[in-house]
């Protein structure tokens, strides 16, 4: 857990130099309700278009928009496309932007035509020159770039791929950066990850780590296991493989890997969401946050931009919302007694789509470890119900002098926590009753359990919902502290 409206102030004291792959993003919306009588493609009746900043200037739009400074470096060419480009950027309050022209390239253009009903893109036309700069540009690049790192308290690295980031490029902005004791985040293209050596983290999605790493990396271990080798080939400090719906996985070099599931939201649009991360980890970063704090916010992050129509930006309230997710009840009515239905809450929750999650426990005294538990299950739902044993449901398993705190008031320090939307009290020894009556869409229990351990997983995997076994935080567990104030051993 880290304290969001803190780390919210220190971001807006931070400078990010962002220098990357700048383009002209348009979305082109309508509907399609026939298919083309000169070819098997679908007809689009045009209604209205958008014109955004694109690329690694939808980076820096998403930097500002957390309330950084950002200092930007990007290629444009002498056409009415770059005119736009440095028109829409001068407009950025807090962004400072540095763009070097090259007139023998076309500014890079990416048309989008999408369904507006359906959110689906139905077709993607580019204008652009895919080549490194010339040698002359290249050096304009350069010398733009290297007096610039020294005023910004982290580096970010943009590639699309586009001719802005050669080798040279690369290589001289990573150097100087680490002369000057700034870390680099690289949001890379190649799948040379040499190209990138000495860089702090590189943020590779699952497709572009798996063609590097010549891996399936098809699970958090897969992607562990050859983030290793990886890392060694770039000399970096961490890795950060995204991947879509299936969440993110960080692999710092000194400590274990970190696998966050992907916030359950219904995804309109996933043009620019890769920016967005990129961006929100080095916001985070540059406050000397740590691995995996920057590694949840990004993650919260990527689900609010992938809600959103077109090449978004995320801001400070839409990322706390996603974060600390405000309580659908006051803690009063949180809190339901053994015995009591729960249908006018999952009704109305099935009824709005949302997803209802499930944990469980004694909670005697509750701790940083169950803080953990509840914190992963909340990210993997809409709706977090927990299963609470009663006193005498807890006397039983636990035994004489437990529990400790009465149900009244164990309910009362849940029902506190914004992590969770219900509190259910129950008499039998094992949920299994409730599970069954809640039947939710993700089940979760500490790590400590294997998946036939947890109570109800038949129930809730018959249903097509899954278990999520949620890492242990060592050196916590009730029995213990209760054991330490008695005077006993841990």
């Amino acid at each position: 857990m880290f304290d969001f409206d803190a780390l919210s102030r220190a971001i807006a004291s931070r400078t990010v130099l962002c220098v990357g792959d700048l383009m002209l993003d348009e979305f082109v919306y309508g509907e399609v309700s026939r298919i083309s009588p000169e070819a098997p493609a679908p007809v689009i009746a045009v209604q209205r278009s958008e014109t955004n900043i694109g690329g690694a200037g939808n980076v820096a739009r998403n930097i500002a928009s957390l309330g950084a400074r950002c200092i930007f470096v990007g290629l444009v060419g002498d056409d009415e496309e770059g005119a736009k480009l440095k028109t829409a950027l001068a407009k950025e309050v807090l962004i400072e932007s540095i763009l070097v022209c090259d007139p023998k390239r076309p500014t890079t253009k990416k048309v989008r035509f999408v369904s507006e009903h359906f959110s689906t893109h139905m077709l993607r036309a580019d204008w652009e020159l895919a080549v490194p700069a010339a040698d002359e540009v290249e050096q304009k690049l350069i010398d733009s770039i290297l007096p610039l790192v020294s005023r910004a308290d982290i580096v970010l690295l943009s590639d699309y791929a586009k001719g802005v980031l050669t080798p040279r490029v690369i290589r001289s902005v990573i150097d100087t950066a680490r002369k000057l004791g700034k870390s680099v985040i690289v949001d890379p293209k190649s799948v040379n990850f040499a190209m990138y050596r000495g860089a702090t983290l590189l943020t590779p999605n699952r497709k572009e780590f798996a063609e590097a790493t010549r891996s399936r990396a098809d699970t958090p271990n897969s992607i562990a296991e050859a983030a290793r080798d990886a890392m060694h080939v770039a000399d970096c400090e961490a890795m950060l493989v995204t991947q879509s719906e299936q969440g993110m996985t960080l692999v710092p070099r000194n400590s274990e890997a970190v696998h966050v599931p992907a916030h359950p939201v219904k995804v309109r649009d996933v043009s620019g969401a890769g920016d967005t991360v990129a961006a929100v980890l080095a916001a985070t970063l540059a406050t000397g946050a740590e691995w995996e704090t920057a590694l949840r916010m990004a993650n919260a992050a990527a689900a609010v931009a992938v809600s959103k129509k077109g090449t978004a930006v995320v801001s400070p309230a839409e990322l706390r919302r996603k974060i600390l997710p405000p309580a659908s009840l006051a803690a009063e009515e949180k809190i339901i007694p053994a015995g009591i239905s729960l249908d006018p809450f999952l009704s109305d929750w099935r009824r709005q789509g949302l997803r209802i999650g499930f944990t469980n426990g004694c909670f005697d005294i509750l701790h940083p470890g169950h803080v953990k538990v509840l914190t992963a299950a909340r990210g993997a739902c809409d709706r977090l119900i927990v299963g609470l044993n009663s006193d005498a449901s807890v006397k039983r398993l636990k035994g004489r002098g437990r529990p400790v705190q009465d149900e009244g008031a164990r309910a009362e320090v849940l029902a506190a926590l914004e992590a969770v939307d219900l509190v259910v009290i129950f008499d039998e020894d094992t949920p299994v009753k409730l599970i069954g009556e809640i039947r939710p869409s993700v089940l979760v229990k500490g790590g400590d359990y294997t998946r036939e351990q947890v109570v109800g997983h038949e129930i809730v995997e018959a249903i097509g919902g899954h278990v999520l076994l949620v890492d242990v935080l060592p050196g916590f567990s009730t029995t213990s502290l209760v054991n330490r104030a008695r005077g006993g051993k841990a």
